[in-house]
């Protein structure tokens, strides 16, 4: 005879097995998918499908020559760029990473051939999954292989290029080393180039006002018979003052004859000669100063025509020297691209981290477990 409560446990006992094996059934499927399934996954693309991945490394620095002393042309060199090698160090990581750069490359190593090849796997390759063989999908393709750092405080650059083999790694990197020297290169000739044709610039201009001042000047001279009112006028004063010398004796002498012989003959003659020398003073005196003829009244305009020149002569020794200097800066190279560390040619792949990426899946997975499971039962104790 079967008692009441042994009927009753019977009877709860078999929601509560069936329950609890529902629940371990739904865990093992929730930690199947976020964990198991993930995991193994991760091993059969790590183990047997993820390509190897060479790593190419390089360290350089732009570096421009030390100026110990100010110039008008070292402001001009740093109006054209010179003064800073960091900022073409920023021109450079920049062409390397251009489409100019990926341009040549291709032709030169055939890289879009490389970066698609089958041999690399199809999550890896090139227009591998998406059928994308543009030009511009290359692009950004590319800027996810080539890796350019630069160190603020030092000025190092760090040029890492990853591709599936080797040979390709390092060729890639010795590439565009190379290219980058060519630009630094170019960078420099179009500064000589600058330097000389502004300098060259300044001179022809400074020859122009040169000539065209002394062309003024003798045209001057031509127009009013003075080759110099200074001169000319300290020629005229020291004749007005031997006809005021020869005047006063002449005077003198008329004097003494009118006091004591009235009756000379000679006095007339003097007379008329103190007539002349008067005269002669008085247009003497009026070629110095007093007239629109004057050299007093041309000085002005000589003078200013004179000081044009001058001026014009100083311009252009200074323009000529300006010219030799910048002829002398564009002989030596201006910027330069020194390399530190050659470019590497790795013999092992040091990509993709097969270990690291399985245990990184371990662990993710693991995180979403347990969330997930948390977040079940607490739905699960919500409808309850």
């Amino acid at each position: 005879m079967n008692s009441p409560v042994g009927k009753l446990s019977e009877s709860n006992g078999k929601p509560l097995a069936s329950g609890f094996v529902a629940r371990i059934k739904r865990i093992n499927t929730l930690f199947l998918l976020t964990l198991v399934i993930p995991t193994l996954l991760s091993v059969l693309y790590f183990g047997f499908i993820a390509s190897d991945v060479y790593i190419s490394e390089s360290r350089f620095v732009v570096r421009s020559p030390e100026r110990q002393t100010a110039s008008p042309l070292g402001m001009l060199l740093k109006g054209s760029g010179f003064s800073r090698a960091q900022d073409d160090t920023y021109t450079v990581q920049d062409f390397m990473l251009s489409r100019d750069a990926l341009h040549a490359l291709d032709e030169k190593l055939g890289l879009k051939q490389a970066f698609s090849s089958d041999a690399v796997d199809i999550f890896s390759r090139f227009a591998g999954l998406d059928w994308d063989d543009s030009f511009e999908a290359l692009h950004l393709y590319y800027q996810n292989k080539v890796e350019i750092q630069l160190d603020a405080a030092s000025s190092i650059t760090t040029l890492r290029v990853r591709s599936f083999t080797g040979d390709d790694s390092f060729q890639i990197n010795e590439y565009l080393l190379g290219m980058a020297e060519t630009l630094i290169n170019q960078l420099n000739e179009r500064g000589r180039q600058d330097m000389i044709r502004f300098a060259a610039g300044e001179v022809a201009a400074a020859e122009d006002k040169a000539k065209a001042a002394a062309l003024a000047l003798s045209a001057y001279r031509n127009q009013t018979n003075v080759i110099d009112p200074e001169r000319q006028s300290t020629i005229q004063l020291q004749q007005i003052a031997k006809l005021q010398d020869e005047l006063i004796a002449t005077q003198a002498q008329l004097s003494q004859l009118q006091t004591f012989a009235k009756n000379n003959p000679q006095i007339p003659s003097l007379q008329q000669m103190v007539r002349n020398l008067q005269q002669e003073i008085a247009a003497e005196t009026g070629r110095v100063a007093g007239g629109n003829r004057s050299l007093a009244n041309k000085a002005a305009e000589y003078q200013r025509l004179a000081l044009d020149r001058e001026f014009a002569d100083k311009q252009l020794g200074s323009a000529f020297a300006s010219l030799e200097q910048a002829r002398s800066e564009a002989q030596r190279q201006q910027l330069y691209l020194e390399r530190i560390v050659q470019p590497s040619k790795p013999d092992i792949a040091m990509e993709p981290r097969r270990i690291r990426g399985v245990l990184s899946t371990v662990v993710i997975g693991l995180i979403a477990w347990g969330i997930l499971s948390m977040l079940i039962a607490g739905v699960k104790e919500h409808q309850d």
